[in-house]
């Protein structure tokens, strides 16, 4: 089992900034893929931003050039750095880890699992 624990949300004012975090924790496993996800109220879960063991990133249209995701494979954390906040970024942003998972048996399994959801508040 791995689990995501998620940090840094909050209330900021348009324009502002703020960084997220997210732990993996666990044993036997080692990450493929860390990202962000967000739901805003009423809207479905849509993909922020993800990173690779390798570092390669992808980005959602809607924050290129505003957002950046690094991660610090020793400490299997994934970190989104938030600037240029807009009022439609409001959301529960939601870390997503896809893994593998050493069997006792010495083979692996991929997983994927979810952080609790932090929650971003931007007003305009």
């Amino acid at each position: 089992q791995v689990q995501l624990v998620e940090s840094g949300g909050g209330l900021v004012q348009a324009g502002g900034s703020l960084r997220l975090s997210c732990a993996a924790s666990g044993s036997d496993f080692s990450i493929v893929t860390m990202g962000w996800y967000r739901q805003a109220p009423g809207k479905q879960r849509e993909s922020v931003a993800s990173v690779t063991h390798g570092g390669s990133t992808n980005y959602a249209d809607f924050v290129k050039g505003r957002f950046t995701i690094s991660r610090d494979n020793a400490e299997n954390t994934v970190f989104l750095q938030m600037s240029s906040l807009k009022p439609e970024d409001t959301a529960v942003y939601y870390c997503n880890a896809e893994v593998l998972i050493r069997r006792f048996s010495g083979t692996y399994y991929q997983a994927e699992y979810w952080g609790q959801g932090t929650r971003v508040t931007v007003s305009s």
